[in-house]
């Protein structure tokens, strides 16, 4: 299994459906930032956001178990690489995650 780099591409706000729908004051996600760098394997990153590792989790896992291209290559043209975003609907954050060379380790008791 190896470890996987995600990397904040781009904080988004859709400043229609925030007008209709958001609080005030709303702006984009307070918790990641463009150019952010995470390494996930088994488990969360420390320091990322609960709702987006909710979303994205099942793609790292794929590509940690050696995921090649995603729905018949007609998606992503690299191999080893997802593009998607969390599931905030008036902003989300669009995040690359890409399979490393390095191997997961778990740095954790597992129990039992």
């Amino acid at each position: 299994m190896k470890r996987c780099k995600i990397t904040i591409l781009k904080t988004t706000l859709d400043e229609e459906l925030a007008r209709e729908y958001g609080a005030p004051g709303l702006g984009p996600c307070p918790m990641m930032r463009r150019g952010q760098v995470f390494y996930a394997d088994y488990a969360k990153p420390e320091g990322f956001c609960d709702e987006a590792w909710k979303a994205v989790y099942q793609y790292v896992f794929a590509l940690a178990h050696g995921a090649g291209k995603f729905y018949f290559g007609d998606w992503i043209d690299r191999e080893g690489v997802a593009v998607c975003s969390c599931n905030d609907g008036l902003r989300p954050v669009i995040m690359k995650i890409e399979r490393t060379d390095e191997e997961a380790e778990i740095d954790y008791e597992p129990v039992r």
